[in-house]
C-alpha cells in the first residue's frame, strides 16, 4: 500500500517510504483542532458533535480532556503555553489558564454575537487571530442552530488591551489560517458553505511588523475537496487538509505531493519529539505520520 503521491521530486525527500500513516484512535463523530503539548507529551483534539475535547498520549492512549467543551473546534497554544480554543456552542474564543480556569478572549463584535469561531493562531506579539464562519450555527450538529448576526470575518484580538478588530471582511467563509515562519505572510482558507461551486482556495496576505495586511490573492486552490485546516513547516511549506488526504504546497503555491488518508481530513498539526510528526484529524479518527520535516518553531 502506498501512503504517498509524489508530484514534485522534492516531496520524495519530505516523506520516508518506511514511515506509514498510522491510525492512533478512532470511533469519534468528527475530529478537528489538533494541538500538540510537548511538555505533557500529548495531543488534544476536538470531537465536535460529541461536545468534547479528547487527549491522546503515546504513554496512556486516548481519554476525555474536557466534556462538555461548548462544541469546541480549533485550538492552539499562546506564548505562555496556554490552550486557546474556538467554541461553536458559546460562540466565543477562550483561553485556559495554567490553573484550569477559563478566560473569555472574544464573544462579540460591535455589540453583536460572533458566529462560531473556527480556527485560531497566535502571533509572536501575543495577538490572537481567528476565523469566524457560520458553520457552528447553521445546524444543531456542531453547536446550536442560531441566527447569524455578523458577516464571516477574520479577527485579531489583543488580550493585553482587550481590543478586537475585524481584519479581513471580504471572505465567503474563512476557515483555516496560519502564519509563515517569519510571520510576513498570513494564509487563510475560504470554503464557503462547502457546496459545489463554493471557494476551495487559500488566499495569501502580506503582513507587516504592525500586523497590517495587504494583498489577498488566491495562493492555491485545493482539488479535490476544500482547504479546511493547515499548518506550515519550518521551510514555509503548507500542509493542508483535502478530500483525499494532506496536500503539501510549496511557498510559491505549487502542489508538491500528497499524503493519502482513508478518511476526509479536517486539520493537521506538527508535534512529537522533534516536531517532525504530523498529526491528522480526519472524520472519525486521528492519524499520524513521521516526516523528514519539522513544524514551525515558535518561541
Amino acid at each position: 500500500m502506498s501512503f504517498f503521491e509524489v508530484i514534485e521530486p522534492v516531496f520524495g525527500t519530505y516523506v520516508m517510504g518506511n514511515s506509514p500513516v498510522i491510525q492512533l484512535a478512532t470511533g469519534f463523530s468528527w475530529t478537528e483542532g489538533p494541538v500538540w503539548f510537548g511538555d505533557a507529551n500529548c495531543l488534544l483534539f476536538s470531537d465536535i458533535p460529541s461536545n468534547r475535547i479528547m487527549r491522546w498520549s503515546p504513554d496512556s492512549g486516548t481519554s476525555v480532556y474536557r466534556q462538555p467543551s461548548n462544541y469546541a473546534n480549533g485550538h492552539t497554544r499562546d506564548r505562555q503555553g496556554r490552550l486557546v480554543s474556538c467554541e461553536h456552542g458559546a460562540r466565543r474564543v477562550t483561553r485556559t489558564e495554567l490553573d484550569g480556569t477559563v478566560t473569555v478572549i472574544a464573544d462579540s463584535y460591535e455589540g453583536k454575537r460572533l458566529n462560531s469561531p473556527n480556527d485560531v493562531v497566535v502571533k509572536s506579539d501575543g495577538t490572537i487571530w481567528f476565523s469566524d464562519p457560520h458553520y457552528g450555527i447553521m445546524t444543531n450538529y456542531e453547536g446550536f442552530k442560531s441566527e447569524q448576526e455578523l458577516p464571516c470575518n477574520v479577527y485579531r484580538a489583543d488580550p493585553e488591551t482587550g481590543s478586537l478588530e475585524a481584519v479581513l471582511t471580504d471572505f465567503n467563509c474563512p476557515n483555516g489560517l496560519a502564519f509563515s515562519p517569519d510571520e510576513d505572510r498570513l494564509y487563510v482558507a475560504d470554503t464557503g458553505r462547502m457546496y459545489q461551486g463554493d471557494p476551495t482556495h487559500i488566499r495569501m496576505f502580506d503582513c507587516d511588523a504592525d500586523g497590517n495586511l495587504s494583498g489577498g490573492d488566491i495562493f492555491h486552490s485545493i482539488d479535490p475537496g476544500f482547504a479546511d485546516g493547515f499548518r506550515l513547516d519550518s521551510d514555509g511549506n503548507i500542509w493542508s487538509s483535502s478530500a483525499d488526504g494532506v496536500h503539501c504546497l510549496s511557498p510559491d503555491g505549487n502542489l508538491l505531493g500528497k499524503i493519502l488518508v482513508p478518511e476526509l481530513v479536517s486539520n493537521v498539526c506538527f508535534g512529537g519529539r522533534a516536531k517532525h510528526q504530523l498529526f491528522i484529524t480526519a472524520s472519525t479518527s486521528v492519524y499520524s505520520i513521521i516526516l523528514n520535516r519539522e513544524g514551525v518553531q515558535r518561541p
